[in-house]
């Protein structure tokens, strides 16, 4: 039987399934064995579940809710573990992030996601032709949610280029746009976020066409999710790839260093004072 590991439910939505199995088990007093007894599966899917290797099915999810006596708990929390809030042609890339070592992030057009407040994270979905506030809610909370991941105990290394026409551009008012730019000198901190605004003077047209992520696992790039209208794409062609970091290098080498690019930051938003 796998030995107990502390779970951080705040790491990610399958270690917060994890951590609510593992509470009501022990709430009750019983073993994995008593447990996986009461749900007819192995004591091996309960150990492993418990140790965030294997991600629960809605079968599990709604027996579990039965058990316990919890009117739809899990199989909400199970839906999170799917990344039912994000959008559909997101869900696959959401996987991959979660996993990654590395992320190498570029946008020309808006503040990166896991940088921004949750105000500003509205504003972008309150746009979109037809949404329901309902839908709103549950895109800016899953948005939201995805930032946990920098927190984590082992957090990918990010690096985020963004042009500095993001910075100017409005998203709401001058409080909403200062707190974001807040956020986003903030951001460094982490010492595994590195930001660095491509500016005005790089005269750089390379990736205005879109904004794309790298995500890199075991030390090498495997996927590319790229922003497109009406929805993005998630690739996982090597040669497709390569090209994109190989952009990716390009618009790195015209970017400021860090330092610099926080100082463009902190001038900004005064402008949003």
């Amino acid at each position: 039987m796998p030995n107990p590991i502390d779970i951080n439910p705040e790491e990610s939505p399958l270690a917060r399934f994890a951590y609510e199995v593992r509470t009501q088990r022990l709430a009750i007093g019983w073993t994995q064995l008593q447990l996986a007894r009461k749900l007819t599966v192995s004591v091996s899917a309960i150990g492993m579940l418990e140790t965030l290797r294997r991600r629960p099915d809605r079968r599990f999810a709604d027996a579990c809710d039965r058990l316990f006596k919890l009117d739809g708990v899990f199989h909400e929390l199970w839906k999170q573990t799917r990344w039912e809030m994000a959008p559909e042609h997101f869900r696959d890339f959401m996987e991959l992030e979660a996993q990654a070592s590395a992320l190498r992030i570029w946008d020309p057009l808006l503040i990166p996601g896991l940088f921004q407040i949750e105000p500003y994270a509205r504003r972008i979905f309150e746009d979109e032709p037809g949404i329901t506030a309902e839908l709103v809610d549950q895109r800016v909370a899953h948005r939201i949610q995805r930032q946990a991941l920098l927190g984590r105990e082992r957090a990918p290394l990010v690096w985020s280029l963004i042009d500095e026409g993001v910075l100017h551009r409005p998203m709401g008012d001058k409080g909403l746009m200062h707190e974001q730019m807040v956020r986003l000198r903030e951001a460094v901190k982490n010492p595994r976020v590195t930001i660095q605004i491509v500016p005005y003077s790089a005269w750089s047209a390379v990736g205005l066409q879109a904004s794309f992520t790298i995500a890199e696992l075991r030390g090498s790039p495997h996927s590319v999710y790229v922003e497109s209208a009406p929805r993005g794409i998630t690739i996982g062609d090597r040669e497709t790839i390569t090209a994109l970091v190989g952009r990716f290098d390009a618009l790195r080498s015209a970017a400021f260093p860090q330092a610099l690019s926080l100082g463009i930051v902190e001038e900004v938003m005064t402008q949003w004072t």
